[in-house]
């Protein structure tokens, strides 16, 4: 079964150990009906990364959305 969750990307800031930490919630818009889906099974949440990789910072942009798609790893 794969779980999905909808994120927004709220808070980026440089770590003293040279990472930059990303923080995302969950995405809520009243107006969209796929956002008021996403509240009632997921109303909140926290994910933090610590990212070295430039490729990926420049991807994940304060206020950009992103689907995060939960999947188990077999084995």
């Amino acid at each position: 079964m794969k779980i999905r969750a909808k994120f927004q990307v709220q808070e980026i800031t440089q770590t003293t150990w040279g990472t930059v930490r990303v923080t995302l919630r969950p995405q809520y818009d009243p107006e969209m009906p796929e956002d008021e889906r996403f509240a009632k099974a997921t109303p909140d949440g926290l994910l933090e990364m610590d990212i070295e990789n430039p490729k990926a910072l420049e991807e994940l942009k304060l206020g950009r959305v992103f689907y995060l798609d939960f999947v188990p790893v077999e084995g």
